[in-house]
């Protein structure tokens, strides 16, 4: 004979493993398009990101006039003299970015030639195409991130 507390286990279990269910079942059908959906993305995925980041710096724009707006007004100066002063902070920021990538960077590259994994022209060449934007996600900053 079940009990009234291993009934109620089961009801619980049961009820937790459909709520996890349902979930799982509809990002499965989320994440796994059709063939022909794929092979569409696939080919659309230049244009969809270059669409999402055109759409991200319109939203940054649109915010960075706002907090110009904002602080002109609190400031008792001009929206001009605001922007300017945040595209340069964000300016040196960005560079200041830039170097400590290239820095480790700098710093991987001359572990993986003391390792023998690299020559040192390797490595150079690596330091020099990430300069240069060549390198996704590098130094230059290149489209992309680095990962890792």
């Amino acid at each position: 004979m079940v009990t009234k507390r291993a009934r109620v286990g089961l009801a619980v279990a049961g009820i937790a493993s459909v709520g996890l269910l349902f979930p799982a079942v509809a990002l499965a059908e989320d994440v796994a398009p059709s063939s022909a959906t794929e092979s569409a993305a696939s080919s659309g995925d230049a244009d969809a990101r270059e669409d999402r980041r055109e759409s991200r710096e319109e939203r940054l724009k649109g915010r960075q006039d706002e907090l110009a707006a904002a602080l002109a007004k609190e400031l008792g100066v001009s929206e001009d003299k605001v922007n300017a002063a945040l595209d340069k902070i964000r300016s040196e920021k960005q560079q200041e970015h830039k170097a400590e990538r290239e820095k480790r960077l700098s710093e991987r590259l001359e572990k993986a030639v003391s390792e023998g994994k690299l020559t040192q022209e390797q490595a150079d060449a690596v330091l020099e195409a990430a300069k240069d934007g060549v390198l996704q996600g590098g130094p230059g900053g290149g489209k992309g991130r680095m990962h890792g």
